[in-house]
């Protein structure tokens, strides 16, 4: 190999390992946090306040399993069985509500299109704390709050999901199809649901685990709305129970394994339709 050459591989080789140093790094920041999570959670109370994490002494997975569940009466399975319901139902109706609104704007045609499209685009930049104070006031003239509902319908309309709809209808309907399903005598809705929502199966997907992650992960809104703890979400919940760890230290190890469980949903989730959720990154990517 010539002199030339080996220069020239060299900057190639260079970024090549700084690439693969800056992925190996995200990965451990990534990582090291679940690590620690799952070995903290087979720990006794005392094992997490030394220096022992790390040891195979101490093993109480079952035992904080079984405290978890047993605490305060059972309520953790509660919050669970809430969050699934938040989160599942929530992410469902509200995926197909957004991908509804953004085929709409992409297929038809009316007075301010744009301008609307451009609000719900500054919708997507506006923080959901500050929405938090707003909604509690309209839930309270509507008698919603501390109910299921005062928390289940914000969730149902997300910006975000509206604006990937419309980039899913451009990639995924060709506006020829359509015109073919109105020629042979189908209505609007018959043509959405039998021909354009099958095609935008793999854009529903995304936009339901975005959906599903960020309900999951909500924590200020049922903060505000809610003080029925049997109706709290697991990561209200779970807040909870940490403040009250500092003066009983025995919720610590229920703390953890609970927030364990807490993210085996969205890991499932990401697994099982992640087929879908990579086709449907790629959308409008290959003409």
């Amino acid at each position: 190999m010539s002199t030339t050459d080996s220069s020239l591989l060299r900057p190639k080789l260079l970024g090549r390992a700084t690439v693969n140093a800056v992925v190996a790094i995200s990965v451990l920041y990534t990582l090291l946090p679940v690590l620690w999570l799952v070995l903290a959670s087979a720990k006794t109370r005392d094992a997490l306040f030394s220096s022992d994490l790390l040891s195979l002494s101490d093993f109480s997975f079952v035992q904080n399993l079984q405290d978890l569940f047993a605490m305060d009466g059972g309520l953790y399975g509660r919050w669970y069985v809430n969050s699934l319901l938040y989160a599942v139902v929530g992410a469902a109706v509200g995926a197909l509500v957004s991908v509804a609104c953004g085929y709409a704007f992409d297929k038809y045609r009316f007075r301010h299109k744009e301008k609307l499209f451009g609000l719900v685009l500054a919708a997507v930049m506006v923080p959901q704390t500050v929405l938090a104070l707003p909604l509690y006031l309209m839930a309270s003239e509507a008698g919603l709050v501390n109910t299921f509902w005062a928390v289940f319908i914000p969730v149902l309309f997300n910006p975000f999901g509206v604006y990937l709809g419309r980039i899913f209808a451009q990639g995924y309907v060709p506006d020829e199809v359509l015109e073919a399903a109105r020629v042979d005598g189908a209505g609007e809705l018959t043509t959405y649901a039998r021909v354009a929502l099958r095609m935008l199966g793999p854009g529903l997907i995304t936009v339901f685990l975005f959906q599903l992650t960020a309900i999951w992960n909500n924590f200020f809104l049922p903060m505000v709305m809610l003080s029925d703890q049997d109706l709290y979400p697991v990561s209200l919940g779970l807040y909870q129970w940490n403040s009250a760890a500092s003066v009983s230290p025995e919720y610590y190890p229920v703390v953890i394994m609970g927030s364990l469980l807490a993210v085996l949903p969205l890991i499932l989730a990401f697994v099982l339709l992640q087929r879908f959720w990579r086709s449907g990154l790629t959308a409008g990517a290959v003409k």
